[in-house]
Parts: C-alpha cells; structure tokens; sequence
C-alpha cells in the first residue's frame, strides 16, 4: 500500500511539473488599466506593484463567503514569505470600509482593493454573465515600460493546492467528512 502511495505521489509531483510547464508556454495576457478602491483612495492596477515588476491579486467573493474567508486566512499567514517576492493584494466587490472591518475581525495584514463595478473581476474571469463570482488567482508583470500582463491565473476550490486544510483533511480517516469553512468554530 505504501508503495502505491509514493508511486502515485511521484505522478502527481511528475503532473505539477507538467502543468507549470504548460502554464510557462501560455502566452501572457495584456491588460488595461483598471481602477479600484481602498481605504486609502482610488488607486490603478499599475499602483498595485509599488516597486515590485510582478503581482499576484487574489480574486476573492467578500465577506459574504466563508470559503474565500478560509483561502484568505490560509495566505495571512504566508504573507511575510509571498510579499519578499513579489506585490500581492485581494480584490473583491465589497466596498473598502467593508473590507476593513472583514480583515479587522480576521487579523489579516494583506492589502485590500474594491472592484466595485466588476470590471476587472470580468476581464479576468472570476465574474460570470448571469453575475456569479468565482474565487481565484491571477499573476501579473509590468515591463520596465510600464506595460501590464497577466502571466497565470488559476481557480480556487476544495482541493486545490492553495488551502492546506484539503490535503491534511484527506489524510484522516474519512477525509473531510463533509466538513465546509465557518466564519467562527465551537470548540
């Protein structure tokens, strides 16, 4: 049994490989400028970097999903680690106050930004027609000239490789049991 366990592993490790090979052949992205809110006033997609050339925005639902909420409390705490290598914010529809208040109750250090009108959320995907939001992540980088590109983007869900809590889960016996995020647990 061991056995099958490394050897399926090992292909899965192999398939990761795989995929960010295929993610590195897709051809980048330009993007427009767009605008968003924060707490601090109106800011571009541009002013996200600050001084970095590469960006990750994490495409978040708002305080309104506890799913997002979990995905959020998870990077807080690789926040130092991200941010020693590139820009990173989290951008949902909830208005800035909003989105203070959330963070202020999660203790979460990370930059925050409004598309209120979902521009940018539906350019990048994560805002469907019939006006469903769907959480995920796009990479993006600015040349020396100043032009943007989205380099990567994936969707987040149970099981992806962004939230550790599914693989530990699947470790136990009967995996996750149905279990789904809480804003709050009872001890």
């Amino acid at each position: 049994m061991d056995d099958e366990i490394r050897r399926l592993e090992e292909q899965i490790g192999k398939l990761k490989e795989q995929l960010t090979e295929a993610r590195r052949k897709r051809p980048s992205e330009p993007v427009d400028s767009f605008r968003f809110e924060t707490v601090n006033g109106d800011v571009s997609l541009s002013d996200l970097f600050g001084s970095r050339s590469d960006l990750l925005v994490v495409h978040n639902m708002g305080a309104s999903c506890p799913y997002c909420t979990l995905w959020a409390d998870g990077l807080n705490g690789l926040l130092p680690h991200i941010e020693n290598r590139t820009a990173f914010v989290v951008v949902s529809p909830d208005a800035p106050d909003a989105q203070a208040r959330f963070a202020g109750t999660r203790s979460w250090k990370f930059r925050m930004a409004s598309d209120p009108d979902g521009s940018f959320t539906r350019r990048m995907g994560y805002l469907m027609d019939e006006g469903g939001y769907w959480p995920g992540v796009s990479a993006f980088h600015r040349d020396e000239s100043g032009n943007i590109v989205r380099t990567g983007s994936t969707f987040f869900g149970p099981g992806d490789d962004f939230c550790a809590v599914w693989p530990l889960f699947d470790l136990l016996s009967g995996g996750a049991k149905g279990w789904e995020p809480a804003y709050r647990y009872e001890s």
